[in-house]
């Protein structure tokens, strides 16, 4: 079954003093390109979670954000009092006119004037977060594999009309051998010359055999069937899709080459544009 590298998970914990909310957004990469913010408080665990992440997420643009938002009545944002003071006290000898409000206005906004406690790990809560960051990971990976099924119907259909295409293509086979041969005759009449009928027989069949397209087809439906199976199997694997298609496009590529056929050559941009639409989406699987 495949998965979309594309996906979105949240999750959210509410703690007794502060909400923890977590957020995970996905988009395609070649690689793992894996972007965490966090709070300063937690940065020591960053390594051992982005192993983990890494490990489940496996590939795309990842952003995995934390966010805590405090719901306690106390703030760990305090006035620094003595450096208040001191800076009023300074300001004093600069400029006093008797208003201390306008001298408190201009020290609170002073360096060093507000100080915040230092938060230590809280290591009962870190469990939670954790617990909380899985939940935000299994969301995210739900969320993949919801697109991996849409994806999926997607290659169905596409691959069903290439296929289409392809036999349309093959039944306009004996028309397109016939119209070689008239022309060749056509063009020799026209030359007003005796030709050697034998010779002229050998000619055309090795001109035919130039231009037959069987070989390419054989190989052609086994890429799509090798499309399928891949698609099907227990691994994703979009690079592996992704070679297929290269695949595809040569074999596609070859046909339109050797047609010498207009309605099969307008089968053959057919195929083209459906396998276009394949590869821009092969983009987006795991």
């Amino acid at each position: 079954m495949i998965q979309s590298m594309t996906g979105f998970g949240k999750a959210t914990l509410q703690l007794q003093n502060k909400k923890v909310t977590v957020e995970i957004k996905s988009l395609n990469s070649k690689g793992l390109d894996l972007n965490v913010r966090m709070p300063s408080v937690y940065r020591e665990m960053e390594l051992s979670l982005r192993n983990e992440i890494a490990q489940k997420l496996e590939r795309g643009k990842i952003d995995f954000s934390i966010f805590i938002e405090s719901t306690a009545e106390q703030t760990t944002n305090k006035v620094n009092v003595p450096i208040v003071k001191n800076y009023m006290d300074q300001l004093k000898e600069v400029f006093y006119d008797g208003n201390d409000t306008e001298l408190l206005k201009m020290a609170i906004r002073m360096p060093d004037a507000m100080k915040v406690d230092r938060e230590e790990i809280d290591q009962n809560d870190w469990v939670e977060i954790q617990e909380v960051i899985q939940e935000g990971l299994a969301n995210i990976l739900n969320f993949r594999q919801a697109e991996g099924l849409s994806l999926e119907k997607e290659f169905l259909l596409r691959i069903a009309n290439i296929r289409q295409y392809m036999n349309d293509a093959l039944a306009l086979d004996p028309e397109r051998v016939q119209a070689i041969k008239d022309r060749l005759q056509t063009a020799i009449a026209e030359l007003k010359v005796n030709v050697d009928e034998n010779r002229f027989e050998q000619e055309l069949i090795y001109y035919l055999e130039k231009l037959d397209i069987t070989e390419e087809k054989v190989r052609l439906t086994n890429h799509l069937d090798y499309f399928l199976e891949t698609i099907n199997g227990k691994e994703a694997n979009g690079r592996k899709l992704g070679f297929i298609t290269q695949e595809m496009g040569r074999e596609i590529n070859t046909m339109g080459s050797k047609s010498n056929h207009a309605q099969m050559q307008k089968l053959v941009v057919m195929m083209k544009d459906e396998l276009e639409k394949i590869k821009e989406q092969v983009l987006n699987v795991l």
